[in-house]
């Protein structure tokens, strides 16, 4: 993998706050280090959890959002790894192995891409790169058995995440085929047209290439499901959604049951495990909401589905600590870490 940096125990450590008479997560967590092939340490090691970042926002700038969501990575482990190890989460069943850097893919469109429009031809080729990338390694965790946790970028990587999952659990013959389910929380549905690689086709893209078989979104918000997408919902018995106003509007279902059915929904089979953080209100991302869900009950969602569903992987996506229209949000990296300790807790349990 050309943009895979592979972290070593002194990197990690150089974000660990390390203190007397208390251990962090930083002290506890595994590394890669930088003498063995990706193989021989997915085999060696007996951690359960991989977890990898992909700082990008080329996915969103090829959907014409916001950039910033290449910004949440280090926020989120400069926190992460600064969680107190103890008896509710030691770390020591986590293996962090680094992150992706395209900046070189970023840079060079920027620099020569002279039009709109040829930026944005420009971004959707260079999703496809990324698509190769994040596959094999996906691919390459799950078939060793063990659960990838990724962080960061845009929600076009839910598409080689998905693939690379089906694809590996396959090959451990986990899957009788490289297929997948979905669940997703997220404002929006992410099925928009083939038109190209970008965060708001991911699941499009899997589905047309049959590596997803069901997909459940909960809490999509009905002003910015476009009429196309909600046809090919209702049409489509192996899609489904609740959305944000059956839940908390028109209270159809509660929130907890609008999980429950998802995870019924998909139950039959491994199911990737989806968060969008432009669900979340207030929180920083291309598509930032004043009027969504509340962090707790993002974190109610990923303890629900890490205990009930046949998780394949995690997949968190879209925040932003910094947005490239000049928002900030200095939290958006500890709420991402509350999330995957949230997730890890309940799955280990």
């Amino acid at each position: 993998m050309k943009h895979f940096k592979y972290y070593n125990k002194e990197d990690i450590l150089t974000l660990t706050k390390v203190r007397r008479f208390e251990t962090k997560l930083g002290e506890q967590i595994k590394c890669f280090g930088d003498k063995r092939t990706l193989e021989e340490a997915l085999q060696q090691t007996d951690c359960n959890y991989v977890l990898f970042g992909i700082p990008e926002d080329i996915g969103v700038k090829a959907n014409l959002g916001i950039g910033g969501a290449d910004s949440a990575w280090f926020p989120f482990l400069s926190s992460f790894l600064n969680i107190q190890s103890n008896d509710f989460f030691s770390g020591e069943n986590v293996l962090l192995l680094g992150h992706f850097d395209f900046t070189d893919l970023k840079l060079l469109i920027e620099s020569n891409a002279a039009t709109a429009d040829e930026k944005i031809e420009a971004y959707r080729h260079a999703v496809n790169i990324i698509d190769e990338e994040v596959e094999y390694l996906v691919k390459t965790i799950t078939q060793f058995k063990k659960i990838p946790i990724i962080i960061g970028g845009g929600h076009n990587n839910a598409y080689p995440a998905i693939k690379g999952a089906a694809k590996g659990l396959h090959k451990a013959d986990l899957l009788p085929l490289p297929q997948l389910n979905c669940i997703n929380l997220d404002a929006h549905a992410d099925y928009r047209p083939i038109e190209g690689r970008h965060s708001g086709n991911a699941f499009r893209y899997a589905d047309e290439d049959g590596y997803l078989n069901k997909y459940c979104i909960i809490a999509l918000h009905e002003n910015y499901l476009q009429q196309n997408v909600w046809i090919d919902i209702v049409n489509n018995p192996f899609i489904d959604c609740i959305t944000y106003e059956d839940i908390f509007i028109h209270e159809k279902k509660s929130f907890t049951q609008a999980i429950a059915h998802a995870t019924g929904f998909t139950e039959e089979t491994y199911t990737a495990i989806e968060l969008d953080l432009d669900s979340i209100e207030n929180t920083l991302s291309s598509a930032i909401t004043p009027c969504g869900l509340s962090a707790l009950n993002a974190r109610q969602y990923l303890n629900f589905v890490a205990t009930d569903a046949k998780v394949a992987y995690l997949h968190i996506c879209e925040g932003a600590t910094k947005s490239e229209d000049e928002n900030e949000h200095s939290s958006t990296g500890k709420l991402i870490s509350y999330l995957v300790s949230d997730f890890i807790k309940a799955h280990i349990t």
